[in-house]
C-alpha cells in the first residue's frame, strides 16, 4: 500500500456539496482507504483572479493502485460530479481532485507529474497536508513545514 494525498477545491455552486460529494467518491472507492481530511478553508483564487473564492482541503488515502489509475480514478470522480474543463485554466470549477503526493515517488510523464509541480508554492495546499502530517516530506522539496515557512 501506498499513502497518497489528494487536493480538494471547489469555487462554483454548492462548494461545500461538491467536497462533501468528492470524498463520499473516495470512500466508495474498494482500491482507496480514506485515512484522513483537513479542515476546510477559504482561499483566494490563484492564476486566474477574477473568479469566486476557493473551498479548499486536502484528503490522505492509502492504494495498492498505480499513481496512473489513482489520478484516471480522481478524474473520473470530478467527471462523475459534472466537471467540464471548458474554460481557462486555472479558472472555476465545480471540483478539483489534484494527485499532490505518491509515497516518497517523483513521477513526471505526460499527464502525470508528482509531486504536484506547484504544490510548494501554494499555501492552500501546504496547509492541509501540514495539518495532516506536520512532519510530512515533499520529494525533492523537503518539509512542508520548511516549505510554508519560505512563504511568509
Amino acid at each position: 500500500m501506498v499513502t497518497a494525498y489528494v487536493g480538494l477545491g471547489s469555487n462554483l455552486g454548492d462548494r461545500e456539496g461538491y467536497l462533501r460529494a468528492a470524498l463520499d467518491a473516495l470512500r466508495a472507492d474498494p482500491a482507496l482507504e480514506l485515512r484522513a481530511v483537513s479542515s476546510v478553508r477559504e482561499t483566494d483564487p490563484v492564476g486566474l483572479l477574477d473568479q469566486p473564492r476557493f473551498l479548499n482541503a486536502a484528503a490522505r488515502v492509502e492504494t495498492a493502485l498505480s499513481a496512473r489509475a489513482l489520478l484516471e480514478r480522481l478524474l473520473a470522480a470530478e467527471r462523475a460530479l459534472g466537471r467540464t474543463r471548458p474554460g481557462p485554466r486555472f479558472g472555476p470549477r465545480t471540483i478539483d481532485l489534484d494527485l499532490l503526493l505518491f509515497g516518497d515517488q517523483a513521477i513526471d510523464e505526460p499527464g502525470l507529474a508528482v509531486p504536484h509541480p506547484r504544490l510548494h508554492e501554494r499555501r492552500f495546499v501546504l496547509e492541509p497536508l501540514a495539518e495532516l502530517d506536520p512532519a510530512l516530506n515533499v520529494p525533492g522539496r523537503g518539509p512542508v513545514s520548511d516549505l510554508l515557512s519560505a512563504l511568509d
